[in-house]
């Protein structure tokens, strides 16, 4: 009897705005970068933060997203807590950034820069 091996599900969904400001990152970032990555340290009210950073090399167990503007690698230990996120660019009059649709965030705190899982 073979085994059947299910599609392994995408472990952070991007927008197509996400995509392009990935892009536009990767067209201005430091000569040795490899690509963004996005890790949730232990910071804010809530107990984690989203954070996406310039990276020039890749550690064993992060995951890695070829998207078409570059490469976004997600810190291995964040994972878990991003597993089923969408991520997504938004721009409005006031405020530009990274906009998170986090499954497995349990609250967050009132000013939305960290939650909990």
């Amino acid at each position: 009897m073979a085994t059947t091996l299910r599609a392994r599900p995408a472990a952070l969904n991007l927008t197509g705005t996400a995509y392009a400001r990935i892009a536009d990152l990767m067209a201005r970032a430091p000569a040795d970068a490899i690509g963004v990555k996005l890790s949730t340290p232990k910071r804010g009210c809530s107990g984690l933060a989203y954070s996406v950073d310039y990276v020039t090399e890749a550690q064993p167990f992060d995951e890695r997203i070829d998207t078409p503007g570059g490469t976004l690698f997600v810190d291995g230990g964040s994972i878990l807590y991003l597993i089923g996120s969408t991520m997504d660019w938004v721009e409005d009059d006031f405020t530009a950034g990274f906009v998170f649709q986090n499954p497995n965030a349990k609250g967050a705190c009132g000013c939305g820069e960290s939650f909990t899982v």
